[in-house]
């Protein structure tokens, strides 16, 4: 397995990827509001890193769920789903383009989530993370993989589903030449063909007064507090969340190809077309239909 190496991809993305710098669409006052919201959630989040190990794990998902959904209504972003989840256990995957991202997948799904290591020590998130069962990856020891891998099989076969951004880093979702080199890493694939669990690819798309934007998006040497200014600064912001169509692995797949499967579900497929011939040892399995989405409070929900 440490032929997959070290979990250190790169994008090609630079500032010429952003949208141009504007004056923010919402007023000082709004902003204002929203960024006291989002520390209010922030503060939140502080307490339940005390009261989550304590709950039973429905209720943890459940928790987490309604927090990661006040965060996104703190900072102005509506949530839609499209298609509905397997029940857990279940190895989620991502595109990733922002922090926003894990707030997308949390509202949709309370899975446990794959991180870098650093997380663990940042204030208030880091604490949250740990207590939400994260299973932390230290991407410059490349020996450990084998163990976070197992890590992840312990969580799958224990009935979680865990949440994995399998490109490694953010990139601009919109050109082709940014995205990470060798795309999805297939090395937590494993995990699912040794757990027995299925795969679900996720498709997150952002988009700002209506059109597909990069606005959101999190790259290269930008800091995060001005990644959140621009999307608290944002008055139409939306993320999409689509669920696909489940890959379940067969006894020994090859992870290699089944993370091409997923990458392709999320990356090159239209998700409504039907099901092509699924690669070798792997099953497809087409979601739900596609349902109604409610809306509450500005954020679009999903039964």
């Amino acid at each position: 397995m440490s032929g997959d190496g070290l979990w250190r991809p790169a994008s090609g993305c630079g500032p010429g990827c952003l949208p141009p710098a504007t004056v923010p669409d919402v007023p000082l006052s709004r902003r204002v509001g929203r960024l006291v919201g989002v520390l209010g959630m922030l503060l939140a989040g502080a307490g339940l890193a005390v009261l989550l190990p304590l709950l039973p794990a429905r209720d943890r998902r459940a928790v987490l769920r309604g927090w990661a959904r006040g965060t996104l209504r703190a900072l102005g972003v509506r949530l839609a789903v499209r298609g509905r989840l397997p029940r857990p256990p279940a190895l989620l995957v991502a595109n990733h383009v922002s922090w926003l991202d894990i707030l997308a997948v949390l509202a949709v799904a309370p899975a446990r989530m794959l991180a870098k290591r650093e997380v663990r020590d940042w204030p208030v998130l880091g604490p949250l993370a740990a207590a939400a069962g994260t299973v932390f990856v230290d991407r410059s020891r490349p020996r450990d993989l084998p163990a976070t891998v197992g890590r992840v099989v312990g969580a799958l076969r224990a009935g979680h589903s865990v949440a994995v951004f399998p490109e490694g880093t953010t990139w601009c979702g919109a050109a082709a030449g940014c995205r990470p080199g060798r795309g999805f890493r297939p090395a937590v694939f494993q995990a699912a063909v040794a757990a027995g669990a299925p795969v679900v690819p996720l498709r997150l798309a952002y988009r700002y007064a209506g059109d597909a934007s990069t606005l959101p998006a999190f790259l290269g040497e930008e800091t995060l507090w001005e990644s959140v200014r621009r999307v608290l600064g944002a008055r139409d912001l939306s993320v999409a969340v689509t669920v696909a169509a489940a890959l379940h692995p067969a006894d020994g797949a090859d992870r290699r190809v089944l993370a091409r499967a997923a990458e392709s579900a999320i990356h090159l497929t239209p998700l409504r077309a039907p099901a092509r011939r699924p690669a070798t040892g792997v099953r497809v399995v087409r979601p739900v239909a596609p349902v109604p989405v409610g809306a509450e409070a500005g954020l679009d929900l999903v039964a």
